[in-house]
């Protein structure tokens, strides 16, 4: 028997959430019927597992325990998860299948949605964005010119440019 933290835990996710789906979900007015559940592009990472999980009512970040630590909270309580384009917050969640998660909102509620392929087309390239530094605005800013006084935009000085005396 493979242990549960080894396996891709797609399987195990989308089963938990297909039946609260069915059972706790149904007839709710924000479900988007286009929609189902479908865990997206599951990977290790960095001892845990992370990808994107679609249903009818949102798009999230989940991470999952794998083989590496794993940060216990309590139910509702807050990490904030480091990945390559930035800093994001996740929130903790249990279920009885799965056990503790913790997610990350994209979408929530999922109405946007036309269709089921266009909801997973969103899920995998919010992942894949997620892994490109490229995408971190802090970095992004610490890159980006500093800027420019009023009294030097007065005299005639700008980031970057060098000074040309008038006088």
């Amino acid at each position: 028997m493979t242990d549960a933290r080894s396996a891709d835990p797609a399987p195990r996710l989308e089963a938990a959430f297909t039946r609260i789906w069915k059972t706790r979900m149904t007839g709710l007015p924000f479900l988007n019927g286009q929609l189902r559940v479908e865990a997206v592009g599951f990977r290790p990472w960095e001892g845990q597992w992370l990808g994107a999980l679609v249903t009818p009512w949102f798009v999230n970040l989940v991470l999952l325990p794998g083989e590496g630590e794993w940060t216990t909270l309590a139910q509702g309580g807050e990490r904030i998860v480091s990945l390559p384009a930035g800093s994001f917050r996740f929130v903790s969640g249990h279920d009885e299948e799965i056990g503790e998660y913790h997610a990350c909102s994209l979408f929530s509620p999922a109405q946007e949605f036309a269709d089921h392929e266009t909801a997973r087309a969103v899920a995998a390239a919010s992942l894949e964005a997620l892994f490109d530094p490229a995408n971190d605005e802090k970095g992004r800013a610490a890159e980006a010119p500093s800027p420019v006084s009023k009294r030097d935009f007065l005299r005639g000085k700008f980031a970057g440019a060098p000074h040309v005396d008038r006088g």
